[in-house]
């Protein structure tokens, strides 16, 4: 197997992020080598377990276990699912040995992370993303957490991964919308910080979407380099992690309202991309090449759900729900250039009611 190893190395501990087609093979010697037991719970959805299980299974260690099945959407994500996971730990003996492995996508990892940081106060979690999206961005950080009716993510803790394995090969399963949603999130790290990022999806979305290997490789490979990099620097986000939230602030917002029913959360963030471009040039952050740019790659990789029927007070107000305000400050992400980003601390709910109706709400 060739692969790219990238290293996370925070206050918390360091792990590893293996990328590379097929990396998924090597599953069990890699756990081998980093010491995570013998006892080993995979907890996935019944799809992905469908589709990936029985080699996962055969890979993950010597004592087989049945897995833990739970739902995968956005509204499985909640305390309730979590407690279903806690239920079958305990009653399957698992002890602060157990490794707990995370198999699906950004919703799996998400809540599995949150039993594995919360069950006996902290057990070791493998992930193993399944999606686009959580292979470049939601495996990688350490942060879990389940939604509440209110908001996205706002339960949860900081509880780093001992391993991620990225094997793009298995997102060959994956519906085309779905690939498509995890591609806005890759459009999102070639805004913020790789214009030569940006330039290859623009450049190369066909072979992208064919899902041809080295293409693939390539840009979750690029993806999870910017990720470690920033989550190295920042782990807790109390400065340059903010950058990751470009779109997600509008983006979670949207989710919320539509109690998410309705986005795919790549497509979510697409829009919120887009609003927070109209926001930056509006305020003359963004230059409006920029902004133009930003626009033309998200319609042409493909259409998005409508949002022209939602209400521009109710996602203003979800945006006052956000996770991530602090003292009660929004902390708004825009773009100055492809590569480089600017924190706005004051946006008004007039400016943001501007870039609602710019990206297409009415009422």
């Amino acid at each position: 197997m060739s692969a790219i190893r990238l290293d996370v190395t925070t206050a918390s501990g360091s792990y590893p992020v293996i990328v590379g087609a097929g990396a998924l093979d090597s599953l069990g010697q890699l756990m081998d080598e980093g010491g995570l037991g013998s006892d080993r719970v995979i907890v996935s959805s019944p799809r992905v377990w469908a589709l990936h299980g029985a080699r996962c299974s055969r890979l993950v260690g010597r004592r087989r276990r049945e897995p833990v099945l739970v739902g995968d959407g956005e509204r499985s994500k909640t305390v309730q699912t979590v407690g279903r996971v806690y239920e079958a730990l305990i009653t399957g003996g698992a002890d602060r040995a157990t490794v707990i492995v995370a198999l699906g996508g950004g919703v799996i990892g998400d809540l599995v992370g949150f039993a594995a940081a919360t069950y006996l106060r902290g057990v070791r979690l493998v992930h193993l993303p399944t999606t686009l999206l959580a292979q470049v961005d939601s495996a990688i950080g350490g942060k879990v957490g389940v939604n509440h009716a209110l908001g996205k993510n706002l339960i949860g803790a900081f509880h780093p991964p001992s391993l991620v394995v990225a094997d793009p090969l298995v997102l060959s399963t994956l519906p085309r919308r779905e690939f498509r949603a995890g591609v806005y999130e890759v459009v999102k790290y070639g805004v913020i910080a790789d214009p030569d990022l940006f330039d290859r999806v623009r450049a190369r979305r066909a072979a992208l979407f064919a899902q041809d290997p080295t293409e693939l490789e390539a840009v979750v490979a690029a993806s999870c380099r910017i990720k470690a990099e920033v989550v190295s620097d920042d782990e807790r986000e109390s400065g340059r992690r903010r950058i990751l939230n470009f779109g997600h602030t509008i983006g979670h917002a949207l989710e919320a309202v539509t109690e998410y029913r309705r986005f795919r959360h790549g497509e979510a963030v697409a829009y919120g991309m887009l609003a927070a471009a109209a926001i930056g040039m509006r305020r003359g952050v963004t230059p409006k090449a920029v902004g133009a740019a930003i626009a033309e790659i998200i319609v042409a990789l493909g259409p998005l759900p409508p949002v022209s029927d939602l209400g521009i007070s109710e996602v203003i107000a979800a945006t006052g729900r956000d996770k991530k305000r602090v003292s009660g400050t929004l902390h708004f992400v825009a773009a100055t250039r492809l590569g480089g980003t600017s924190e706005l601390t004051n946006v008004s709910n007039r400016e943001m009611r501007q870039a609602l109706k710019d990206i297409g709400l009415r009422r």
